[in-house]
């Protein structure tokens, strides 16, 4: 079995790109900072850094609603991307393929956090996904009609 599921914010905006039959295919690609737990004796890092590519309904949906600072949930699989390089050697590294997101927080923490110096707050004329209200059911902001929304 082959899964992952990570909880980080992206460090930079993602990067879409359209491929596939007739370029029809949107493909999102962006990194994933996820805190560490507990940090190791002798180590200074306090986060890992992950590639992520989302394919289709979900690079749509990163394209829509994400950016940097933005805090998801995200379930997946870890594929190798080992080559050889021009000099001969072989180069080793993992991508993370999204099968899966969800927003990890509220609008107003997203918000709050900006305030603060970092993370995400939603850019003009750009919707934004509303909190949950009590009922369970998720309020689509005005203007996104059919959206295939992949935390349904």
């Amino acid at each position: 079995m082959n899964k992952v599921i990570l909880m980080g914010r992206l460090t930079r905006d993602p990067e879409i790109r359209y491929g596939g039959q007739d370029n029809q295919m949107a493909i999102a690609r962006f990194s994933l900072a996820v805190d560490r737990r507990f940090k190791r004796a002798g180590d200074s890092a306090d986060a890992d850094f992950f590639n992520c590519t989302a394919f289709g309904k979900q690079a749509e949906f990163v394209e829509r609603y994400l950016k940097q600072g933005t805090k998801i949930l995200l379930s997946g699989r870890v594929q190798n991307d080992n080559y050889t390089n021009k000099e001969g050697q072989k180069v080793y590294s993992v991508q993370i393929i999204a099968e899966e997101l969800e927003f990890a927080e509220s609008k107003n923490a997203s918000a709050n956090n900006q305030n603060m110096g970092g993370g995400y707050a939603a850019p003009a004329g750009r919707p934004s996904p509303a909190a949950a209200v009590g009922d369970g059911f998720m309020n689509i902001p005005d203007g996104v009609d059919d959206v295939d929304l992949p935390f349904n």
